[in-house]
């Protein structure tokens, strides 16, 4: 039986687009021809899906409504609860959204026809991981959220592990699972203690838990480390450069989009349960997010892997978003308004960016690789002369994820700078402890901007400038409409939320105050940052662009020549005397090679006529292959002789077993 609380149309328009984004593979799956009918049904139904569960969640954050349903006779303990409110709803907008966009653009990227017997499955497992993210979202109690947060790991795994005859695929998806469970270990911890505090697995209500008990702190540090795991925060994010690189990829973009998102999620939920939580929650968010925003990005800057390298980029903004995170639980620390509202605002913000223009930049990765036939950037070049529209978009997305205006990402991040700001130099409440880590927080945001536009002037410059790097590559070839429609739509958004960033503050002032319980006065944000000059200052750049660029073509003379641009002297320039992304990024690695670690493989010419010899560079995954990788092989040889005890005779197990009873019934009160 279901019990509710209240009624709206946004909670049946949310139902519609779970059922049917999750049904959607299933054409796929039943039809037996493999022309394309079962995938185009799947989008269509995805689409449809998308639509319905994206409007029922803007009317959420319209009303400014929370809705909770529980189904009393259930397999779960307590009943199963399910619910949306503001918060829920915030999230499940960029889930819809890149949902129904990526669907789309699968449809050319991963054709059923080309793809008979692996494309039916992505589809079906596609859909199925779209549903569960939107359950997350939307459980209320710890069984449901669990179950819901199994099946989207299991879902991604399936999805991302598509080609599967690649064995590069099949450790990616490996490690993928292990950190992912490793994860859910963590959290079956934290909600059974979180079930201890509250004496229910219902969550409980914002606010209403002390926030400086022993129990508190438990509950915290457990759900850092499970959500860290899923969220990518740095060091628990080893298994996210390699996944995104893997899958294909609509599915990386779904993943860094959404997937990740999901981790930030639950450290906004867990936080919201408690009153004045201590200052050192809020410092510590504050330190993982500036490393994990400094270090993402000076990894990605170190790539040859277009794919990996967009990657570590989500590791960056993840990052940003919890230095957001961090900002506003120290606001409410101290009770200052302005931290908690600039920092959950400008969070929440950047949630919705990064997931537009990171989508945007995976999905033009995807047409790049499609065209190319390869992921490495080096052998790349000159595609913008064929794919100009694909080159245009993920211009787009460059400039957005750099934060330069007048796009998105600034206005996230601007949001962000006005807090920190506040924080240095507020003469409010803030505890005099975190204003230092504040104060570094803002060169180190500076930092990140000025190093991933580097990052996207190397990426851009190799990959659609200069001259094509290899005769051998396959012809390249502008993606089909199925493909730049989305990223089109996408491109779209971010440059009217980076025009017009009034317009998104009646859905996310309503998420703001959901996050932070307690009566802020969400409505608050738009005193604290006057996003109207933003619009202005981003008209009167168009414009100076504008007028640039009709100067310069008018003063253009006719009949001028084309030729290859200057080559330092060199009568015949070839492709091989251009930068190579190893060349570009060479002083900034080497700058930061006590953090980069990078290998030098250099040749040793011996002779006057030495043989023909290269030189290549690599940045390692340094977290996992100098810190996790020996301490497992450490405790492997530790626990080596434990391992006598499985020696396959049942009886000693059985043996075992007993034992345990008797051991639990003698230590029981």
């Amino acid at each position: 039986m279901f019990v509710r609380e209240g009624f709206s149309l946004a909670v049946p328009l949310i139902l519609a687009g779970i059922l049917l984004t999750a049904c959607s593979g299933v054409p796929a799956l039943l039809f037996v021809r493999r022309d394309g009918r079962g995938q185009k049904v799947a989008t269509l139904f995805m689409t449809v899906g998308s639509a319905a569960g994206g409007a029922g969640a803007l009317l959420v954050l319209l009303g400014a409504a929370s809705r909770r349903y529980l189904l009393e006779e259930g397999l779960f303990p307590g009943g199963a609860q399910w619910g949306v409110d503001p918060l829920s709803a915030f999230f499940l907008i960029p889930t819809f959204l890149m949902a129904g966009c990526c669907s789309l653009y699968g449809m050319g990227y991963f054709p059923e026809t080309k793809h008979p017997s692996s494309a039916p499955r992505l589809t079906f497992f596609f859909g199925l991981l779209v549903a569960s993210v939107a359950l997350v979202f939307t459980a209320r109690d710890a069984i449901s959220f669990l179950v819901a947060w199994e099946v989207m790991a299991l879902a991604s795994f399936f999805a991302m592990t598509t080609e599967d005859q690649k064995k590069e695929v099949q450790s990616a998806g490996l490690l993928f699972l292990i950190c992912a469970h490793m994860g859910t270990l963590v959290l079956f911890a934290h909600f059974s203690l979180l079930k201890a505090g509250s004496a229910t697995f219902g969550f409980p209500g914002g606010g209403s838990l002390p926030g400086g008990t022993l129990s508190a702190t438990a509950i915290f540090l457990t759900a850092l480390v499970g959500f860290g795991f899923k969220a990518g925060i740095m060091p628990f994010h080893i298994w996210l450069p390699s996944a995104h690189a893997a899958a294909p990829s609509h599915v990386s973009a779904l993943m860094s989009g959404v997937i990740i998102k999901t981790g930030v999620y639950g450290l906004i939920r867990v936080t919201s349960f408690y009153h004045h939580p201590p200052g050192w929650w809020g410092m510590t968010l504050l330190a993982l997010g500036t490393v994990s925003a400094v270090a993402g990005v000076l990894f990605a800057i170190g790539q040859h892997d277009l794919k990996r390298l967009l990657a570590y980029h989500s590791i960056e903004n993840i990052g940003i978003i919890v230095m957001g995170i961090g900002l506003a639980t120290l606001g409410r620390s101290s009770g200052s308004t302005p931290l908690q509202l600039l920092g959950m605002g400008g969070a929440l913000l950047h949630v919705l960016n990064h997931a537009l223009f990171k989508g945007l930049l995976f999905l033009g990765a995807g047409s790049v690789i499609h065209a190319a036939g390869s992921r490495e950037i080096d052998l790349m070049g000159g595609l913008a002369k064929v794919l100009p529209f694909t080159a245009t978009l993920f211009l787009v997305g460059a400039a957005a994820i750099s934060a330069l205006p007048p796009l998105n990402g600034f206005v996230s991040e601007y949001l962000l700078y006005l807090g920190l700001f506040h924080g240095v130099v507020g003469t409010g409440s803030v505890a005099t402890s975190s204003v230092p880590l504040m104060a570094l927080a803002v060169p180190a945001l500076a930092l990140v901007g000025g190093l991933a536009l580097a990052c996207f002037v190397k990426v851009y410059g190799i990959v659609f400038l200069g001259m094509p790097r290899r005769d051998h590559a396959l012809q390249p070839h502008e993606a089909g409409s199925a493909m730049l429609l989305p990223m089109g739509l996408l491109a779209s958004l971010c440059i009217l939320i980076g025009l017009f960033p009034q317009g998104v503050v009646p859905f996310l002032e309503p998420a703001v105050a959901a996050g932070l319980p307690g009566g802020i006065p969400a409505a608050g944000l738009t005193a604290l940052a006057p996003l109207g000059w933003i619009t202005v200052m981003g008209g009167v750049l168009l414009l100076l662009v504008a007028v640039i660029a009709l100067s310069a073509l008018r003063r253009r003379p006719g009949g001028v020549a084309t030729s290859v641009t200057w080559g330092c002297g060199y009568l015949h320039p070839t492709p091989r005397m251009q930068y190579t992304a190893s060349s570009f990024a060479a002083m900034l690695v080497d700058l930061f090679g006590g953090i980069l670690c990078p290998r030098r493989h250099a040749p040793k010419i011996t002779g006057h006529f030495p043989a023909p010899a290269g030189f290549s560079r690599t940045v390692p995954e340094v977290v996992l292959e100098l810190l996790y990788l020996p301490t497992l092989r450490r405790g492997n040889e530790l626990l080596m002789p434990l391992r006598k005890l499985q020696h396959g005779q049942i009886p000693l197990y059985i043996l075992y077993i007993f034992v345990t009873v008797i051991v639990l019934l003698v230590l029981a009160p």
